[in-house]
């Protein structure tokens, strides 16, 4: 036996496990449950409960199981061979009902709550206790999805210890002692957190409950179905609870590999649009007259296919585009990048929304159809470089991972870049650099001998890569919008990092997104990585590609707005709101002589449109989502569509056959099998990306006296106001104040205080916010929320800016001392990051 093993007994049966195993573990392996309340797989134990009692040989009293470790030759007796553990676990729990409520007919946790059914199988068949319970007001609302009902509370210390030890938020905890001792919040800082649902999750008896579940339906009353998020990248598995035909909750299930046990609040509440009432349900046309009117399919597909025959008349593949966000799943991606190459005989193709730089494709090209780093290789890492990436904003699970690693193992997380954001409380060094700049750090991490000479300090993070046993490169989408800085990120993983496993990951935010890039969803690039000029298996599959490589996002708006692209077909993608340059889209919109939008609900493109075609929620089709690791995860489906509303394949099927070619799929599955092998590359990212060389790069053009800032802008994860979270109420109201963040010393040079209304002022416009002042920005930079409704960043910019790095100015506003400065965000103090 191994010197890090133990073997015990328990219950008469000799067990090995490894050495700091708990009991309440070696119980599980032999398929034991031990009665518990307090304890849970993934929080740190604090025998708070004393539920779990167990009888050790030679110990003078009971033990906590979940506390207690297990020894060599420990000889453990549980409730079913021990009559002193089953007595202490039945007067425990006797202790425990004593003031509990017995409100189980009206309570949310009702048929799946662990205090019922340990009662039931431990507890007494009477009760001794014949004074007046203990009562409080309820429910108190902690936050706007949150209540609380403190006199069910068994004070197992779970949501307190979630918050503390998971998640990081230090709104709630245990106040008074005692018998007064009670779950509570600071009646000045609400629960806003992003992982508030959990709590509500794990609560072992119905102290914590949903708002927008409470009193909605029992849990024999629900049908569950395993499910993926789609509002991130990072895949989290959900159950889809449904009651007659509409779900009713989403909660987070059980992936070791992915999610764990958690979920972010957006996944687990924003469901609600699915069973929105404006709906798309039926497709629609325009009319004679000039406005659009419901319809039947064959009539939408007609005239649909008429408008692209027309403009591939006029233009051939060249004069039509199509843009499909990241929200897409696999198959759909797939069918549509099929659909435009060989159906249009158009490379106009793309899911990207914002400013990107040349490099990106390439970047893209080698992580397409690979598997990269994965959350337990992040996890394991020593050192964690990030870039162009606010982990909690943008891919809140993999920011529990890396709170996870820093507290468990203090690992070393770097972040390179102007705005430290989220990662503040547990970043190891933050590598400041002006907006833009970040390629000349990247570059210097990688061992570039060209790069510019960097600050002394740098030299000990690449003392830190070279010593790792592990090390990650985490790149956000953001960061291809700093000329030459993806590359280089990819660069620090193949030169700058020791050891032949993948050490690069593209973590982009939205949930479709990776799946897009292994279907070619952008100009030049076709399924796994292939290149357009090097289509390899491609050729055999499809019938024709294009010859001439096609506009992106930007190009087709510009295309568009000139007269030149005559017809846009919009799948999933609203650009007048996603668009970074919405002026553009707006203009493109108007011009172009024909739009077809395919979606769910009304937006702020689908005005523009001729032909409305309805599809399909996540829920109410099968499919598969690729997370950003590159692990595809498969789905099933949860409810039915409303009306007419077909998936997305299906409709991209149709609208061939109305335009004579037959891409020969009946099914989902169909598309994945044709899919499954042209999305593999077959090749190793590693590979790939180190054939990309390093070109030379520009620094970031200085400021100016007009506009002495540079301006960030970061998506926020509950910001936005899209049709994604179309009456989440209570999800919306959690969210933080959108605010402009600006360095202390910019804020007194300017004379502004935290909290203080400022209007920021670019060459295309103004936006008004308040201000949040924060340390966690370089001078210099200013921040703004990109999702944020009506005030976009892309308004403020000049219209022939093209994408390129904004920037403006600042001023007080007159009359306006603001209200929501001091809660925009976690990018508050970093005294504990070590700047270089």
């Amino acid at each position: 036996m191994s010197e890090d093993q133990v073997t015990l007994s328990v219950d008469g049966q000799e067990l090995t496990v490894p050495k700091g195993t708990l009991v309440i573990r070696a119980c599980e392996e032999l398929g034991i449950t031990v009665p518990r309340f307090c304890d849970h797989p993934l929080l740190d134990p604090v025998a708070a409960c004393r539920q779990c009692l167990v009888e050790v040989e030679g110990q003078r009293k009971p033990m906590t199981a979940c506390s207690t470790t297990c020894t060599p030759d420990m000889v453990v007796k549980t409730h079913l061979t021990s009559e002193l553990a089953k007595h202490g676990q039945e007067g425990q729990l006797e202790l425990l009902l004593i003031n509990h409520p017995l409100d189980c007919p009206m309570c949310d946790k009702g048929g799946e709550c662990p205090l019922q059914d340990q009662a039931l199988a431990h507890g007494p068949g009477h009760s001794r206790m014949v004074d007046q319970k203990r009562r409080f007001d309820k429910p108190v609302p902690i936050s706007p999805q949150i209540g609380l009902d403190r006199e069910r509370c068994v004070l197992c210390a779970r949501c307190t210890r979630f918050s503390d030890e998971i998640s990081g938020d230090p709104f709630i905890e245990l106040f008074e002692r005692g018998a007064l001792e009670q779950v509570a919040i600071d009646p000045e800082q609400p629960y806003h957190s992003y992982f508030s649902g959990n709590v509500v999750q794990i609560c072992p008896v119905g102290a914590l409950t949903a708002t927008s579940y409470r009193f909605r339906a029992r849990p024999f009353d629900l049908r569950s179905v395993d499910g993926i998020c789609n509002q991130c990248s990072a895949g989290c598995n959900l159950r889809v609870d449904v009651r007659h035909g509409q779900i009713e909750r989403q909660l987070a299930s059980e992936n070791m590999a992915t999610n764990e046990m958690w979920s972010c609040d957006k996944g687990r509440f924003g469901f609600t649009a699915v069973a929105a009432p404006e709906r798309f349900d039926a497709p629609q046309a325009r009319t004679a007259l000039g406005g659009v009117e419901p319809t039947g399919w064959r009539h939408a597909l007609k005239a649909a296919a008429d408008g692209l025959r027309a403009a591939l008349d006029e233009g051939g593949g060249q004069a039509v585009g199509v843009l499909t966000g990241g929200r897409l799943t696999d198959e759909d991606s797939y069918a549509v990048g099929r659909f435009a190459r060989d159906v249009l005989g158009t490379d106009n193709v793309d899911f990207r929304l914002r400013p990107s730089t040349g490099e990106e494709r390439d970047v893209l090209a080698a992580v397409a159809g690979t598997t990269g780093p994965t959350y337990d290789d992040v996890e394991r890492a020593q050192v964690v470089i990030v870039a162009g990436l606010d982990t909690e904003e943008e891919v809140p699970i993999l920011h529990l991972r890396l709170r996870k690693a820093w507290r468990k193992r203090r690992q070393r997380i770097v972040f390179v870049g102007p705005v430290l954001g989220s990662l503040a409380p547990i970043a190891w060094r933050w590598i400041r650099t002006e907006a833009g700049g970040e390629a000349q750090v990247l570059r210097a991490l990688a061992g570039d001998p060209d790069a510019p000479e960097q600050p002394d300090e740098l030299d000990e993070v690449a003392d830190a890569l070279q010593d790792a046993e592990r090390a990650v490169v985490l790149a956000g989408e953001r960061l291809a919008e700093s000329a030459g800085a993806l590359e280089a990120a990819a660069a620090i993983a193949v030169h700058g990092i020791a050891g032949d496993t993948p050490a690069f990951a593209w973590v982009p935010r939205r949930n479709g997104a990776r799946g897009a890039v292994d279907a070619g969803l952008l100009p030049g690039l076709l399924p796994g990585g292939r290149r357009l000029e090097d289509p390899g298996p491609v050729t055999q599959a499809w019938n024709r590609l294009p010859e001439t490589e096609g506009l992106d996002a930007r190009g087709m708006l510009e295309a568009a707005a000139a007269g030149d692209l005559k017809a846009l077909y919009l799948i999933g993608v609203d650009p007048v709101s996603d668009f970074s340059d919405p002026r553009l889209a707006e203009a493109a919109l108007e011009r172009v002589d024909f739009v077809i939008a395919q979606d769910l609900l009304p937006t702020a493109s689908t005005r523009f449109a001729d032909v409305i075609l309805p599809a399909c929620a996540a829920q109410e089709r099968v499919g598969s989502f690729t997370t950003w690791e590159g692990r595809r995860q498969p789905f099933p489906q949860a409810v039915p569509p409303p009306g007419l509303a077909l998936q997305d394949w299906d409709i991209v099927r149709q609208l061939a056959s109305a335009l004579d070619v037959d891409l020969g799929w009946e099914t989902a599955g169909d598309v994945r099998r044709e899919a499954a092998p042209l999305m593999d590359a077959g090749v190793s990212a590693t590979e790939r990306l180190a054939a990309i060389e390093l070109r030379p790069v520009e620094p970031p053009p200085p400021s100016d006296e007009e506009f002495p800032f540079a301006a960030v802008q970061l998506d926020w994860l509950l910001a936005e106001r899209s049709t994604m979270l179309a009456g989440a109420k209570e999800l919306l109201a959690t969210a933080r104040p959108a605010t402009v963040w600006l360095n202390p010393d910019d804020a007194a040079a300017h004379e502004v205080a935290d909290g203080a209304a400022v209007t920021v002022t670019g060459p295309g416009g103004e936006m008004e916010l308040p201000v949040k002042v924060t340390s966690a920005v370089h001078a210099g930079t200013l921040v703004l929320p990109a999702n944020a409704g009506e005030q976009s960043p892309g308004r403020l910019a000049d219209e022939d800016a093209g994408g390129d790095l904004l920037r403006v100015k600042l001023a007080a506003t007159a009359d306006g001392d603001g209200d929501g400065g001091g809660d925009g965000g976690d990018g508050g103090d970093d005294d504990d990051v070590e700047e270089s």
